[in-house]
C-alpha cells in the first residue's frame, strides 16, 4: 500500500536569480574553511579579498537582475524591485562596514620594542579599532612572541566570515516570500550579529554585556516572531504571503485569529527595526558593540527590516489593512518622540547617535503608514540615504581617540574638534545636518519624500508630529555642532587619526550625502521605479 497518493513535485531552484545570496553565502563558508586551514599570518589579506570581491560580486548580479519580476524556490523568495533595490542598498553598505572593519591603523602609534635597546612605534588594531599588543607575550626583547604579539590584531578574523554570514541573512530577509523563510533569514543574520557585539579587545565587559541583551531580547522576539507565523499559518493553513493574502480575502469577517497572529510577527520585526517600544536594546547594544559592527548593524538591518515588514504588509497581510495602519501610525508617532527626546539628554555620542536612530525608525514607518507606491519609493530612498550617513557618522567615532587608543565617545571631550580637525569635524557636521534633515543634503529629501507620502494618504497628524519632533532633533544635532566648532578643548583633548580606509569610507558618505541632496533625481527615479512588490 503506498502512503502517498500521488510523488512530491521536485522543488526547482533558480540559481541565477539567488546569485546575490549565495554569492555572499559561498563567500561565508569559504572564509570558515579559511580559517580552520590557512596560516594564521595569511588570513586577515585573504579575508579582506573574499569579502570584497564577494560583495561586488553579488553587486553586480543584483545589476544583472535589474527589472526582474518573478519568484525562486517555489515560490519561497520573491525578486522584485523593492527586493533588488534593498539588496543593492545592502550591499553598498557592506563594503563600507568591511572596510571599518578591517581598519587597522586608526589607533595613536606607541613605542614597542624591536630589539635590545631598541624602540620603534607600531600600531595594530584588532576587529573593533583596539590596540592588539599585549606586553606580557614579549617578555623576552626581540623575540618571537614579541612579534607575534604585535601581529595579534592581523589573525583575529573570524569577524569576516562572521558579518559575511550576516549579510547573506539581510539580503535574504526582505526577499523572503513566505514566512518560515523569513524567519530563517531572521535567524541567519540575528545569530552572528550576537557574536559580533561581543567581539570588542576593549571595554571588553560592555561589549559582553550588550552582546548577552541582543541576544536575550533578540531571542524572546523571534519566539514572538515565530509563534505569530504559528497563528497565521492556523487561520490560513499556509505560510506563502499571497497565499495567506489570498485566505484573507476569501474569509474576510473572521479574522480575529489572523490579527494576533499579525500582532505577534510585529513584535519580531519591530524589535530589529528600533520601533517603540521595542527599543530599549538600541543605545546599550550600539554602545557597547565594537563601532565598525555598530555601523554595520545600525544601517543595514534596520534597511533589512523595514523591508521585511513592508513585504509582510502589504503583500500577505494587506487585506487588514484597516486593523494595521492606525497601529503603525501610533508606533511611527510614538518612536519618533521617544528618539528626539530621549536624543536631548545624551551625554555619549555612540548613545546620542543610537537614539537618533530610533528616531529615524519612526521616519521610515511614517512612509509605510501611506501603503501605496510613493509611500514605498520614499522610504527606498529614505533607507539609501539614511544607511550611508550612518555609516560615516559611526566611521568618524572610529577616528577620535584618547592617547591610550581608546575611543572619545563622551560629548564633553569632543568640544573644540573644528579647531584641532577641521575637516573631519565639518564631515561630522554635515552628517548631523542631514539626519536633521536640513536642505542640500540627503536627509532633507528624505524626510519631505516620507512626509508628502504620508499626507497624500490622508495622514496629516502623523506629518505634523513628524515636523514637529525633526525640529527636536535638530536641537541636540546642533548642540553637538556648537560644541565642536565654538567650545574651547579640555586639558586632555584627544587625538585625531585619518587612516585609508576609515577616510575612504567617511569620504564617500559625505559625499553621497551632499550629492543625494543636490542632485537626488536619478536615485529617487530608481527608486519610483523599484517601488513594485509581487503579490
Amino acid at each position: 500500500m503506498t502512503l502517498l497518493a500521488a510523488p512530491l513535485p521536485a522543488p526547482s531552484i533558480e540559481y541565477h536569480l539567488l546569485a546575490p545570496m549565495l554569492i555572499v553565502f559561498g563567500a561565508a563558508v569559504l572564509g570558515v574553511l579559511v580559517e580552520a586551514f590557512v596560516p594564521q599570518s595569511f588570513r586577515f589579506r585573504i579575508h579582506i579579498g573574499i569579502g570584497v570581491v564577494a560583495i561586488v560580486g553579488a553587486l553586480v548580479a543584483v545589476g544583472l537582475l535589474s527589472h526582474t519580476q518573478a519568484t525562486a524556490m517555489m515560490g519561497a523568495v520573491a525578486i522584485d524591485g523593492v527586493s533588488l533595490f534593498l539588496q543593492g542598498t545592502i550591499l553598498v553598505i557592506a563594503l563600507l562596514g568591511l572596510l571599518l572593519i578591517a581598519e587597522r591603523g586608526a589607533v595613536p602609534r606607541r613605542p614597542v620594542r624591536s630589539g635590545p635597546g631598541t624602540w620603534r612605534a607600531v600600531a595594530v588594531l584588532d576587529r573593533d579599532g583596539a590596540d592588539a599588543f599585549t606586553p606580557q607575550a614579549s617578555s623576552v626583547p626581540g623575540s618571537a612572541q614579541e612579534l607575534t604579539a604585535v601581529r595579534a590584531g592581523l589573525v583575529t578574523t573570524e569577524v569576516f566570515p562572521l558579518t559575511l554570514l550576516a549579510l547573506g541573512g539581510l539580503l535574504l530577509f526582505p526577499a523572503a516570500n513566505d514566512l518560515l523563510t523569513m524567519f530563517i533569514a531572521l535567524e541567519v543574520l540575528s545569530l552572528p550579529l550576537y557574536l559580533l557585539c561581543g567581539l570588542a579587545r576593549r571595554k571588553r565587559l560592555l561589549s559582553q554585556e550588550a552582546a548577552l541583551k541582543y541576544f536575550l531580547l533578540g531571542a524572546f522576539a523571534s519566539a514572538f516572531f515565530l509563534y505569530g507565523v504559528a497563528l497565521l499559518y492556523g487561520h490560513t493553513g499556509t505560510v506563502s504571503l499571497p497565499g495567506i493574502a489570498a485566505a484573507l480575502q476569501r474569509e474576510p469577517d473572521d479574522a480575529t485569529l489572523a490579527v494576533l497572529g499579525m500582532a505577534m510577527l510585529a513584535v519580531g520585526l519591530l524589535f530589529k527595526i528600533g520601533a517603540v517600544p521595542f527599543q530599549a536594546w538600541v543605545p546599550d547594544v550600539y554602545q557597547g558593540a565594537p563601532t565598525p559592527i555598530t555601523a554595520f548593524m545600525a544601517a543595514a538591518t534596520k534597511i533589512a527590516a523595514v523591508g521585511a515588514t513592508m513585504r509582510v504588509l502589504f503583500v500577505g497581510l494587506d487585506a487588514l489593512r484597516s486593523d494595521w495602519r492606525p497601529v503603525l501610525a501610533a508606533i511611527a508617532i510614538a518612536t519618533m518622540a521617544v528618539g528626539a527626546v530621549m536624543a536631548i539628554t545624551q551625554t555619549d555620542v555612540k548613545r546620542l547617535l543610537a537614539y537618533s536612530s530610533v528616531a529615524h525608525a519612526g521616519f521610515l514607518l511614517v512612509g509605510l503608514v501611506a501603503d501605496d507606491a510613493a509611500g514605498i519609493a520614499a522610504v527606498l530612498f529614505y533607507s539609501a540615504a539614511y544607511g550611508l550617513s550612518t555609516v560615516g557618522a559611526f566611521a568618524v567615532l572610529t577616528l577620535v581617540r584618547d592617547s591610550a587608543g581608546d575611543e572619545v565617545t563622551a560629548l564633553s571631550q569632543w568640544a573644540g574638534l573644528g579647531r584641532r580637525s577641521p575637516w573631519l569635524a565639518s564631515v561630522f557636521a554635515l552628517l548631523l545636518l542631514s539626519f536633521a534633515g536640513l536642505p542640500l543634503t540627503s536627509g532633507f529629501i528624505s524626510k519631505f519624500g516620507v512626509f508628502a507620502a504620508a499626507a497624500g494618504a490622508g495622514y496629516i497628524p502623523i506629518v505634523i508630529v513628524g515636523v514637529v519632533c525633526s525640529a527636536v532633533a535638530a536641537f541636540f544635532y546642533l548642540r553637538v555642532i556648537v560644541l565642536m566648532f565654538f567650545t574651547d578643548p579640555p586639558a586632555d583633548a584627544p587625538v585625531v587619526t585619518a587612516p585609508f580606509a576609515t577616510t575612504l569610507v567617511i569620504a564617500f558618505s559625505a559625499g553621497a550625502t551632499l550629492l543625494l541632496g543636490i542632485f537626488p533625481q536619478p536615485l529617487l527615479d530608481l527608486a519610483d521605479s523599484a517601488a513594485t512588490l509581487l503579490r
